[in-house]
Order: structure tokens, then C-alpha cells, then sequence
């Protein structure tokens, strides 16, 4: 098979990298794709650095022994624990992680206050460490842990009281700042925007990485020559280690959802 009409593997902790292959999708609608999403040991983002940086190398490493081309990690906590260590492993293959959109939101506003929503692992490492220190300069930016929120969405909650009220909570521990802008800093969190937004007030923007990390893979592989160019519409390919009917007709929904 040809470099250039294998598929492109996307790698999350569960189904919220589907909002980043929604994006790739759209930016390579010619490209075939193959999603792999490990919901049996989801969520990633409370796990110990050491074992979440070992299933997404075994979950990579599945998507290449099966033909993938090129990785997307469409998870920030495994971007976090694995990327720098797989950019070792597979220097040849085209390979892109998320992470927390913090640029343009510091960027959007001069003296502007950013919240961060992000997994509690994804806080704690040094690379989103390093990151905030990077605009500290440039905003009062406010990491806020979401224990909790991916998780509504892998059930395939998107709406609704429960998770309106578990938002209402988590919002109230940053209620006496004046909000410019949210960080959506996990790729679960896109599929709840609205209600975010909802809590959040109209004025407040909203920013997540999904763009710019399809963007970042199709110029990696325009680079590369690897870019399909035979003008069909490419498949999309779902596989989970959860491995039920639910499980596959949620990933379904999510690619197609409209908010």
C-alpha cells in the first residue's frame, strides 16, 4: 500500500478525540483515517504519569502496526506523558499532539484573565507547566482541574441538568474573577461547549486546540509528500478498546453531531 493512500491513525484516551477528527476530516476530507479510542481505560487524566505514558505507546503502536502513516494523539494528557518519547521511537513517521490553545487566548485580549479546563495529569505536567510560564506575562491565566467532565461526555451525556449543575460547581471556585476567555484543554470538552458557554456568559471566548493540531498534521504531511491526492472522499474507520455496538454507534454520533 502507498504511503500516500494509508490511513491517518488519531489516538485518544476515549471518544473526545473525535472533535479533533472532526477537524481533520474537514481540513483532509480526501484523507482516510483510522480512530482508535481506549474507553476501557478511560479516564486518562487521573492516572499515574508512568501508566498512562505506556498505553498510549501500546495504543500507537497498534494504530502503526495497522497501517497507519502518520499519528495524530488527539489526547492532551497523553500529548503531556508520551509525545516527546514517541517523536524518539518513530522519528520518520509524521506525528502531532494537542495541547491547550493558551496562545490565542492569551493573545485575544491585552491583561485578560484565561481559565484552563484540563484533566488534573494534564496541570500537573511539566509541559503544560512550561506553556503557562510561556504568556504568563501576557494574561492572568487560571488552571481549573474538571476531575469528572470527560467522563459525561464518554457516556454520551452532552446536556442536561446533571451536568449543568457539576459546571455550575466547578465554575463557582473561579467566580470571583472576571473571565476573558476559556481554554477548553481537554478534547472531550468541545462537546459540551455550549453549556459551557451557557455558564460561562456570551462575552467570555472560547478556545480549543482541535484546528491548529489538523492544521499542524496537514502541512506535516504536505511536507512529507504523504498528502492523498486522489480527490476521493476518504472513510473514517472506528475502533475501541470498548469494543461494544453502544460503543461504535456513540463514535458515529459524535463525528456527525451538530450542536
Amino acid at each position: 500500500m502507498e504511503n500516500s493512500i494509508k490511513p491517518i491513525g488519531v489516538f485518544d484516551s476515549g471518544v473526545g478525540g473525535i472533535s479533533v477528527l472532526r477537524e481533520l476530516v474537514g481540513q483532509m476530507p480526501g484523507e482516510d483515517f483510522i480512530y482508535f479510542g481506549d474507553s476501557v481505560h478511560a479516564p486518562y487524566g487521573t492516572k499515574p504519569l508512568e501508566e498512562v505514558r505506556q498505553l498510549t505507546i501500546t495504543n500507537v503502536r497498534f494504530l502503526l502496526e495497522s497501517g497507519a502513516k502518520s499519528i495524530v494523539v488527539a489526547c492532551n494528557t497523553a500529548t503531556s506523558a508520551a509525545v516527546a518519547q514517541l517523536r524518539k521511537m518513530y522519528p520518520d513517521v509524521p506525528l502531532v499532539g494537542i495541547e491547550p490553545a493558551i496562545k490565542p487566548a492569551a493573545m485575544y485580549k491585552e491583561d485578560s484573565c484565561v481559565v484552563v479546563m484540563a484533566t488534573p495529569m494534564t496541570l500537573k505536567q511539566e509541559k503544560f507547566q512550561n506553556l503557562m510560564q510561556q504568556y504568563k506575562n501576557m494574561a492572568d491565566i487560571v488552571p481549573l482541574p474538571c476531575p469528572g467532565l470527560m467522563e459525561f461526555v464518554e457516556h454520551g451525556v452532552l446536556g442536561g441538568e446533571e451536568l449543568t449543575r457539576y459546571l455550575e460547581v466547578l465554575f463557582a471556585s473561579v467566580n470571583n474573577k472576571k473571565i476573558d476567555s476559556i481554554v477548553l484543554g481537554c478534547t472531550h470538552y468541545p462537546f459540551v461547549k455550549d453549556v459551557i458557554q451557557g455558564i460561562a456568559g456570551d462575552r467570555v471566548m472560547i478556545f480549543d486546540g482541535g484546528e491548529g493540531t489538523a492544521r499542524e498534521m496537514k502541512r506535516r504531511l504536505k511536507e512529507a509528500g504523504l498528502l492523498n491526492q486522489s480527490g476521493k472522499k476518504g472513510s473514517v474507520k472506528f475502533i475501541n478498546s470498548l469494543d461494544t455496538d453502544d460503543e461504535l454507534k456513540l463514535c458515529r454520533f459524535l463525528l456527525t453531531y451538530k450542536r
